[in-house]
């Protein structure tokens, strides 16, 4: 009987999310301007909420005032996941969400999530901006999910509430939270913690309330969540490099012109470039925050975590696609 509630709150979920986007639709379009839905689930002060902001002025500016995005933050449309699901059926245009969370739509993207898995952020960039990271965004048009451009999304690393994680051995018996991913699950599980999925908006309460012992993020992410409040142990052991990836529903961009998908490219491409240069920034600024509240940050052996995770490379090997990327991204100098 459970599952069967879950089920029809999810049911009601969308199709009230689907009810409000037709109605907000309808009261804000008119025959001669494209109004576009973004939903995300990060705060208005993160550097990809700012940079959606300037996304939408270039659209605007692009198009001559016939398109606009019109974008709603802070998971006020729901989980990333939900965003997606509600893409697929055409209910919102655009959203942002981990390559961790494509993951489950769009297979492939499961490269992304596997640790110590670039040399350096040159060499990250490298495959996003170059034929590997086409090959991904397009991978998702099957699932009705077309990928943009990849926003930068750092390291994550670990943050924990009772002690400092300084070798893999620290992390034995914890309670990790993690993202709705089965690699994420699998890499904490073989570095000897307990892998607990839990959406990204009940972190926070499920860390104050010990469901869970630690986490796993960027800097600018543990601190504009505010968890550094709750955690006051972050080890920089940087153990993946998961970009976040801008996504369009296919409904939406087969339904535009070909000038219009221009417009909207061109718009993509300019806010990658800017939440790029924001987001280095807003690592250093969210570090010298943390530090100045008393979290103790400290930077571990990285290679001791490496050599716990380095077996997963070759769990892909029946995995045809995947183990070509792997091997085409070890490749790129």
């Amino acid at each position: 009987m459970t599952d069967k509630i879950k089920h029809i709150k999810k049911l009601f979920f969308k199709a009230f999310c689907f009810l409000f986007l037709v109605i907000a639709f309808s009261c804000s379009n008119n025959s001669s301007v494209k109004i576009i839905k973004l939903a995300h689930g990060l705060d208005v002060n993160h550097p990809v909420h700012k940079a959606m902001i300037l996304m939408g002025k270039e659209l605007e500016n692009n198009s001559d005032g016939k398109m606009k995005l019109e974008i709603y933050p802070s998971s006020q449309l729901g989980s990333e996941r939900q965003c997606l699901e509600l893409l697929q059926i055409g209910s919102l245009g655009m959203t942002k969400v981990s390559a961790a969370v494509m993951e489950n739509f769009s297979p492939n993207m499961k490269v992304f999530g596997l640790p110590f898995l670039f040399k350096n952020k040159a060499h990250r960039f490298k495959v996003l901006d170059g034929k590997i990271g086409k090959e991904l965004l397009d991978g998702g048009t099957k699932y009705w999910l077309k990928g943009l451009g990849y926003y930068d999304a750092g390291s994550r690393s670990f943050y924990t509430k009772e002690k400092q994680i300084n070798i893999p051995d620290d992390l034995k018996g914890m309670k990790i939270r993690v993202m709705e991913s089965a690699t994420a699950m699998n890499m904490v599980s073989k570095l000897g913690g307990s892998p607990t999925p839990i959406s990204a908006g009940e972190l926070y309460t499920a860390l104050q309330q010990g469901v869970v012992d630690g986490a796993e993020n960027n800097p600018p992410t543990f601190y504009l969540s505010g968890q550094y409040e709750v955690c006051k142990y972050y080890s920089l052991d940087e153990h993946t490099a998961i970009p976040d990836v801008l996504v369009i529903s296919t409904h939406l961009w087969n339904s535009l012109s070909k000038e219009e998908q221009k417009w909207m490219q061109m718009s993509a491409d300019t806010s990658v470039i800017y939440q790029r240069k924001l987001w280095e920034q807003s690592e250093n600024k969210a570090l010298a925050a943390v530090k100045k509240a008393g979290v103790e940050v400290v930077t571990p052996d990285k290679s001791k975590f490496a050599d716990k995770v380095k077996t997963m490379f070759d769990e892909y090997k029946e995995d045809k696609d995947v183990y070509r990327l792997i091997k085409q991204i070890q490749a790129i100098n």
